[in-house]
């Protein structure tokens, strides 16, 4: 017997941690795991200043900045998430925001900020630099941008909402963790308790995808969740979106530009208007750049301004930054002292000759050049609108390259966008082809009402066509008006056809080694376009250039007009 119990001992002690060591297992496998995340890791804070963003429900990879117990977005941001509108000026070293009636303006690094001239003061700096990255004040941006936002920290991180859409909530039934991932072994990422209010974001079978009401978003347990509900946020009060108010036409726009190379082509008016029909628009070349201080030329008329008037036409004066060759764009509109001068001297020009109008036609502005140009557009609209001048501008057909030119915005502030439906194919292009084929005109018109008012957009249509020649490689083109066109074709005896891809009438013919092709704008073309316009139902038409057209077509362009 004294042999067997050291035996019975040493076999019950084996069981015993056998079964210690399968509980532990077991203990292992179903706790709850107590470990901690890593908070300044899962919200990848790099820097002590650095502020986590959770814009909605979800974190951007963008941070902003916590400096002097003040929270700042860098512009870039500002522009992508809130607020385009606030315009860097480098040269000067200033912050500019554009309302309706007045340019809000602070100096980088101050405290203080004019609206209009209106001197007031923030308790913070409104505007910093950090190496060469410019920051908002979040509540700056806030006074003119319609969202809210909590700062919290340990660690930094901020709630942003710039939509209020409806959302499923939830209350938490027990207190518990939220995890970084679904499963009791994730690390902890915060600790709730029984009556918190929690953010639905994702559920799934036993685990739900959850966002706490200081921005954390992880992962709790189904059965920790209770009084699941849907509920619309309180939006923000206490902001008004400003109202751009336009100063466009009830009935439709027939403008027509007036190419004037001096003083003594104002004496062309006569002659070109006596057979025109519809028109009820004239806008003359007048104006140029001709330096990067912000100064222009003038062909100016009072005369021709009265005459017109006395026609029942409105004048609106074109303004050109390509007559004179070695003005830069952006050097005249990046500095607001320069910018400003330009725009005090065009109104002044307008209100001295009593025009109705300026037409900006400002063409090839580089990249560079694209928020300058757009600044430049909302400060003009801000005369303007104060004195009744209608602002038109003019774009290229829309195209990717050409984004920077922002028609969704010069639809806000202008009260006319006009689309220059021609030069698909120019002098210079590398193969032969229409200078405005209908797919063409139709594409740049759907892209520009899909950014633009229908009632704001004009689209202009080409009284000229190109007459191509291919020898070998090289291709060449000359411009030539409706009239011209013709009498090549009878000279040539060519016989056209009408091409239903481009729907134009086309020639061509061959002469030793040169191949000539033409594609004609003439009264079947134009009908066509005018046609394309009705559908889109847009504010009218604009056409390049008086005295390039037959007489017949303004019987075509009057039928649209009188739609």
């Amino acid at each position: 017997m004294k042999k067997i119990i050291p035996v019975l001992i040493a076999i019950v002690l084996i069981i015993v941690v056998a079964v210690a060591g399968f509980g532990a297992k077991l203990l292992n496998k179903y706790s709850y795991s107590k470990e901690r995340a890593d908070l300044t890791e899962y919200f990848g804070i790099m820097d002590s200043d650095d502020v986590a963003v959770i814009l909605q429900d979800e974190q951007i990879e963008e941070y902003a900045k916590l400096w002097d117990g003040v929270c700042y977005f860098d512009l870039a941001t500002v522009h992508k998430y809130f607020n385009d509108r606030f315009y860097e000026d480098k040269k000067e070293g200033l912050l500019l925001y554009t309302l309706p009636d007045a340019v809000v303006s602070t100096l980088i690094g101050s405290t203080s900020v004019s609206v209009g001239g209106d001197g007031s003061n923030r308790d913070y700096v409104i505007a910093r630099y950090e190496g060469e990255t410019l920051y908002i004040a979040a509540d700056f941006v806030k006074e003119y941008t319609n969202f809210s936002y909590d700062l919290y920290t340990e660690p930094n991180r901020m709630q942003v909402y710039t939509q209020w859409n409806e959302r499923q909530t939830a209350t938490i039934a027990k207190d518990t963790q939220v995890r970084y991932q679904g499963g009791i072994k994730s690390d902890i990422l915060t600790d709730v308790s029984k009556g918190d209010k929690v953010v639905v974001l994702e559920q799934m079978e036993t685990w739900t995808k959850v966002k706490t009401q200081d921005a954390f978003i992880g992962y709790v347990e189904n059965k920790r969740l209770d009084e699941l509900t849907t509920e619309t946020p309180v939006p923000v009060t206490d902001y008004a979106e400003p109202v751009y108010e336009s100063n466009t036409r009830d009935y439709k726009i027939n403008l027509a530009w007036h190419a004037v190379s001096g003083v003594a082509g104002n004496d062309t008016f006569d002659a070109l208007m006596e057979n025109t029909k519809s028109i009820n628009v004239i806008s003359p070349t007048w104006f140029a750049l001709s330096d990067n201080q912000g100064n222009f030329t003038s062909f100016a008329s009072q005369d021709y301004v009265d005459k017109a008037h006395n026609m029942g036409l409105e004048v609106w004066g074109l303004v050109d930054n390509f007559t004179h060759e070695d003005v830069n764009v952006y050097e005249v509109l990046a500095g607001t002292s320069t910018r400003t001068y330009l725009i005090d001297g065009l109104v002044n020009a307008a209100l001295e000759y009593n025009l109705d109008g300026i037409n900006i036609d400002f063409e090839n502005i580089g990249l560079d050049a694209g928020e300058p140009f757009i600044q430049f557009i909302r400060e003009l609209s801000i005369p303007c609108r104060e004195h009744g001048i209608v602002l038109s501008v003019d774009n290229y057909v829309p195209m990717a390259h050409t984004d920077y030119y922002d028609r969704e915005e010069q639809g806000v502030v202008a009260d006319y966008v006009i689309i220059m439906g021609y030069d698909e194919h120019y002098k210079g292009s590398q193969e032969a082809g229409s200078v405005a084929s209908i797919d063409f005109v139709e594409q740049g018109i759907a892209n520009t009402v899909a950014q633009v008012p229908a009632h704001k957009v004009i689209n202009a249509i080409p009284f000229y066509t190109r007459i191509w020649e291919t020898k070998g490689t090289t291709v060449d083109s000359q411009a030539v008006g409706m009239e011209m066109a013709q009498q090549y074709i009878e000279e040539h005896g060519i016989t056209t056809r009408w091409d239903e891809t481009t729907c134009q009438n086309y020639g061509e013919y061959q002469s030793g080694d040169s191949y000539y092709q033409i594609w004609l704008e003439d009264a079947d073309s134009i009908r066509v376009k005018l046609n394309i316009m009705e559908k889109y139902e847009i504010a009218g038409v604009a056409e390049w250039k008086l005295g390039f057209e037959t007489a017949s077509i303004w019987d075509v362009i009057a039928e649209y007009v009188n739609q």
